[in-house]
């Protein structure tokens, strides 16, 4: 079953996918937020276009376990993207709030270390390349995403 994984913020959604068989998640992509309809658009043509059939949607808990204002935000974004999917015939699709916390932290931290002496990403910084599709801080949104997304495809793998 392929998943999708967000890690919603206030003005970027880090996107990342699942392979097939529900092993593995990428980054994919990072989409604005600007417009939560449109927003909302934008992961829907995704969920059709890659036949999703689960969307594992970040929720950021407090350090503590606590919910605050941002999981608030989070949720009732989550519910909406459920109804939307259930009113455009997207019937089949399992949405699905998973902790996140320190999803960024670990996400930056890879970003950090791929970075590092002789990496690509360093590399092409320095050369100014122009095909980044996203800035780093975006790059950091899509690799949280797949923090989250493979969290929860992890939890739920038989044991062996």
């Amino acid at each position: 079953m392929r998943s999708l994984g967000l890690d919603v913020g206030d003005k970027r959604t880090g996107v990342a996918m699942s392979d097939p068989l529900g092993i593995l998640a990428t980054p994919l992509t990072v989409l604005v937020s600007k417009d939560e309809d449109a927003l909302i658009d934008e992961i829907l043509k995704l969920v059709e276009q890659h036949k999703v059939e689960c969307i594992v949607v970040g929720l950021p808990r407090r350090l503590n376990g606590e919910l605050g204002t941002q999981a608030s935000k989070v949720t009732a974004f989550a519910d909406k993207l459920s109804w939307r999917a259930k009113r455009s015939n997207v019937n089949q699709l399992d949405v699905q709030l998973w902790d996140e916390r320190l999803s960024t932290k670990a996400a930056e931290r890879l970003k950090t270390e791929a970075g590092g002496k002789g990496s690509k990403l360093r590399s092409r910084a320095k050369r100014g390349a122009r095909n980044h599709s996203f800035s780093a801080k975006a790059e950091v949104d899509a690799i949280a995403a797949a923090f989250i997304l493979q969290g929860f495809l992890d939890s739920h793998r038989p044991e062996q």
